[in-house]
């Protein structure tokens, strides 16, 4: 009886660490960092590694300007709230969404990438219904992206929400939501209502955030108010 052996596996080297993975990981829940001269194969690397080693870290990548965020637990709670209002209205109107969350949004022919706290597709829901991996040099993009701005602003990172072409965008800093439009000449300027949830009333959404500042008050509690004065609304009239 003969036996065989099969050779050695041949070891596979371990992909080289970023050079930018030490200061990610100095930098603690709220703070952030802004590094120029970057490559787009750095940043690509980067986030690989953010990936698999640190995964509350936010990339924004505009053309060689790379920012670096780590976002902290009230960022977090905050983004959660805002969406599970968001989803709950859509939920109670009879709209429709497809969530994209913080999924990363990154060109390489333009050597741009972001990352938003929220994003949903809403008007687009069905144009991207199904599909695994979305690409953005041919499917649409967001129709709403979420920001909340508790360490830092969106206002720097605007123009690459608009190279996106990204139509809406909602800052969100703990008190105040302000909800921009993206216009023809590719800046975004304020507006009271929303495009993609037009008979949403704005006022009305932050009056229901600000009762998730109270910490006697859980967030489910909260969307459990938001969804009954939802259904005593009237009722819209037929299209």
């Amino acid at each position: 009886m003969s036996t065989a052996v099969a050779p050695p596996a041949p070891m596979l080297a371990a992909p080289a660490t970023p050079r930018l993975a030490v200061t990610v990981n100095l930098l603690r829940p709220g703070q952030r960092v802004l590094f120029t001269d970057i490559s787009w194969d750095e940043y690509e690397a980067l986030l690989e590694w953010r990936d698999e080693h640190r995964r509350g870290v936010r990339l924004t990548y505009d053309r060689g300007e790379l920012e670096i965020m780590v976002v902290g637990g009230t960022h977090e709670r905050l983004k959660k709230i805002l969406a599970m209002l968001i989803e709950v209205w859509l939920d109670e109107t009879g709209g429709a969404c497809v969530p994209g969350g913080n999924t990363t949004h990154a060109r390489a022919d333009v050597e741009q990438g972001l990352e938003p706290d929220e994003c949903y597709y809403i008007q687009n829901w069905a144009a991207v219904a199904g599909i695994r991996d979305i690409d953005l040099a041919k499917d649409p993009p967001p129709d709403l992206a979420v920001e909340i701005e508790v360490s830092r602003t969106v206002l720097s990172r605007l123009p690459t929400f608009a190279a996106f072409k990204i139509p809406e965008v909602w800052r969100y800093d703990g008190v105040r939501l302000t909800v921009l439009l993206l216009q023809p000449d590719g800046t975004y300027t304020e507006s009271p209502t929303s495009s993609a949830l037009p008979a949403l009333p704005i006022g009305e959404l932050v009056r229901f955030l600000a009762l998730a500042a109270n910490v006697s008050t859980d967030y489910i509690s909260v969307c459990r108010q938001f969804r009954a004065w939802v259904r005593s609304l009237p009722a819209a009239p037929p299209a």
